[in-house]
């Protein structure tokens, strides 16, 4: 079989395991899945670890699209699920139902084995109405060595000793806020052997998050209600990322010491810094018109993922973010949101880096003049700054992974072919990350062979 024809009907396969998808989905119906386009060349090449929904758990895929490693127990909750170096792979595990968070806390070896574990924050119920103890973590964390969780030169995540940091929740009820009893955000640091050794809780500091007094009246009244969890998930903080060493601090602004954190409180459209003595020190949002650069920069909505990029990488010091669009923020009430909850919509994704002393754009990925909605994740999703400049992107709600050069061009594509088998059917990722391939030693190098796209103009399905 000559290269051509392999290629063929390698992507003829693709299309045929992708037909599930036309009783799923409206536009596009049938697609490939996989890896789609491959230019070796233009691309950092590594593996790419991403979860997939209901039960598939991690997935670890080589640039050509092949699953190398897929682990399955540990798949709890919106991860994120990492490598380490040594092919440790970290993240939640034992979902709590309704909860978007994990009981068990979990650092695997390669082969599955516990090396580290933590579920000693809170003691909860389960949904069969055992009593034990949990974590509590959700979508986010990070371990020493490293402060954003990706691949950066220098900044290896230590993987038998050091601190990690830990998203999680903590149900309070904080009358000022809401009478609703409130799912409210609460991040924690651990040393090794499992002792909490700082922590902050969100609802302590609403004073600093910049609310108007017309937000504060619409989460007062209409915060919205989760029947099932009996509580109101206010801020839906997605994210929370240590600064690491950056050229601001050495310049002398202390908001921006490396031991500080950011977050994203994804339903208020807010990210901010909070220092160790547990002030927000830097905030941008909720509302991007407090001053002329913010309005330059432009109103982000439901945003994922804002961090420093490391020292070491293209653009380090700078925000990069996910700006998803969608709808959030509370208070600008209007004939959409007649009660001020999710009161500001945009139909279609950004991402973003831009300096956060100036709020100067610095980069911008998004789809221009009327097609915009061609990029549009309207939750989940991320991007991670590359050694050479790239920038993958994750367009989660669609299963979409990207890499982009510097000039926009799309050098690496590929379709996640996992999809859920309950309601809502989905193919969301909700992060992805590359790893150079000698952080898993435990695999051969695999071979690169590009992927080069046919003619959609010109290629059809063939006839049965």
């Amino acid at each position: 079989m000559s290269n051509a024809t392999r290629r063929v009907s390698s992507l003829l396969a693709a299309l045929l395991a992708s037909l599930i998808v036309t009783l799923i989905y409206g536009f596009p119906s049938i697609f490939p899945t996989g890896t789609t386009i491959y230019n070796p060349d233009k691309a950092w090449n590594g593996y790419t670890i991403h979860d997939a929904p209901d039960g598939h758990g991690s997935i670890l895929i080589d640039m050509n699209g092949n699953v190398v490693k897929q682990w399955t127990e540990i798949a709890a909750v919106p991860g994120p699920f990492r490598i380490l170096p040594g092919g440790f792979i970290m993240g939640g595990d034992s979902r709590r139902y309704p909860y978007q968070e994990a009981v068990e806390f979990l650092q695997l070896d390669f082969d599955g084995n516990r090396v580290w574990s933590y579920a000693g924050a809170e003691q909860v119920e389960t949904e069969a109405g055992e009593t034990v103890w949990s974590s509590r973590q959700h979508h986010d964390w990070q371990r020493e060595g490293n402060p954003v969780g990706y691949y950066a030169p220098g900044m290896e995540p230590l993987t038998d000793r050091g601190r990690t940091l830990v998203l999680a929740h903590k149900n309070v009820t904080v009358p000022e806020i809401s009478p609703r009893r409130l799912e409210d955000d609460y991040i924690y640091e651990l040393n090794w052997e499992g002792e909490v050794i700082w922590e902050w809780l969100a609802s302590d500091h609403v004073d600093e998050l910049g609310f108007s007094e017309e937000a504060r009246n619409a989460i007062h009244r209409a915060v919205p209600w989760d029947e099932s969890r009996q509580s109101a998930d206010w801020l839906h903080i997605n994210s929370a990322t240590w600064l690491g060493p950056n050229q601001w601090y050495e310049q002398g602004d202390e908001r921006f010491h490396p031991e500080n954190i950011m977050f994203s409180a994804r339903e208020a459209n807010i990210i901010g810094i909070i220092d160790r003595a547990g002030s927000i020190v830097w905030r941008i949002g909720p509302d991007y018109t407090e001053s002329a650069a913010l309005a330059e920069l432009g109103q982000i909505i439901g945003q994922h993922n804002p961090h420093i990029i490391p020292r070491g990488l293209p653009g380090e010091g700078n925000v990069l973010v996910f700006d998803n669009g969608g709808s959030g923020g509370y208070g600008f009430a209007n004939p959409a949101a007649p009660d001020g909850v999710n009161s500001l919509r945009r139909d279609y994704s950004r991402v973003l880096e831009f300096n956060p002393i100036t709020l100067e754009l610095v980069w911008e990925y998004s789809i221009g003049a009327t097609e915009k909605f061609q990029f549009f994740s309207h939750y989940v999703s991320n991007a991670q700054r590359l050694p050479n400049g790239n920038t993958l992107v994750n367009e989660g709600s669609h299963g979409r992974l990207f890499e982009l050069t510097v000039d926009k061009e799309i050098v690496w594509e590929y379709l996640s072919p996992f999809i859920s088998t309950r309601e809502p059917i989905s193919r969301r990722i909700f992060r992805a990350y590359r790893v150079p391939y000698d952080w898993v030693p435990q695999l051969q190098r695999p071979q690169e062979s590009p992927v080069i796209p046919p003619d959609i103009r010109t290629f059809r399905v063939p006839a049965q």
